[in-house]
């Protein structure tokens, strides 16, 4: 008769620890981001943002203008198919408007965000900085960026950049484009543009889109009279424009900048 084997065994071998990994279920054609304590932003490219990708930011505060006159721009922003914002350097026209067209690519207003600037920056030219296109010009919009990370998290933000979401490309790149509906268009530092760029760009605005043009027309870095103060003078008047100057006592940025700005302004003058 077999002897029956009567090998020691540990009492917990039959308990196996929990070491499956959860999953989450994912749509197809999504992207998640996980950063812990922060809420879910979801970017579609057909309706809300709620299907296409997935990403955590911190949650935030709605838009809010911080004066009057940013106040007012906002709203021409909103009411208006072109809107200039023109003054000196701090007022917030940059983050208004990029604030503004994050909030609208979030809640499904519109679809595609384009960014574009003149690629002139203090004398010198895409060609003085190394690299490919992509990442010369990265370097004219990392203002941009930040904003865009801030209102929507960086992993949607990224999302949105490979899917031509969000596009960047300086502003002799517009040629032969139209700004169709469901766009949203922001050229910053135009008063670097050429009058012959201002036209180019112009006259690529479709039905539908909302543009958004900044700049300081008494900050040119070129030669020729600027695309933006020409631009300024033909336009005023026309329907469904409005033009924002944005004054002094409006610099957000700190006291510093405003003082430093009319020391400037007086050795110029």
């Amino acid at each position: 008769m077999a002897k029956k084997s009567h090998s020691r065994r540990n009492p917990n071998h039959l308990k196996q620890p929990e070491t499956r990994n959860r999953k989450t279920k994912r749509h197809r054609g999504s992207q998640r981001y996980d950063q812990p304590g922060a809420e879910i932003v979801e970017l579609n490219a057909h309706s809300s943002p709620s299907e296409g990708s997935r990403s955590y930011r911190p949650p935030i505060k709605p838009l809010q203008p911080r004066n009057p006159s940013q106040k007012r721009f906002i709203t021409a922003i909103r009411n208006h198919c072109l809107t200039f914002g023109t003054g000196p350097a701090g007022t917030g026209k940059s983050y208004c408007a990029v604030a503004l067209a994050a909030e609208y690519l979030e809640s499904g207003k519109i679809e595609k965000i384009i960014l574009t600037r003149p690629a002139v920056e203090a004398g010198e030219q895409l060609g003085y900085l190394p690299g490919a296109l992509d990442d010369k010009f990265s370097v004219y919009i990392d203002a941009f960026r930040d904003i865009l990370n801030e209102r929507l998290g960086r992993g949607a933000v990224d999302y949105c950049i490979r899917h031509d979401r969000i596009v960047a490309a300086p502003l002799a790149y517009m040629r032969g484009k139209t700004f169709n509906e469901k766009t949203f268009v922001i050229m910053e530092e135009s008063q670097n543009s050429s009058t012959t760029q201002m036209k180019m760009f112009l006259t690529r605005i479709g039905e539908g889109c909302k543009v958004v043009i900044n700049g300081d027309i008494r900050q040119s870095d070129i030669r020729s009279r600027n695309g933006l103060a020409d631009a300024v003078e033909r336009v005023a008047g026309l329907p469904n424009i409005y033009i924002h100057e944005f004054e002094h006592n409006d610099i957000v940025r700190s006291g510093m900048v405003r003082q430093l700005i009319d020391r400037y302004e007086c050795d110029s003058a």
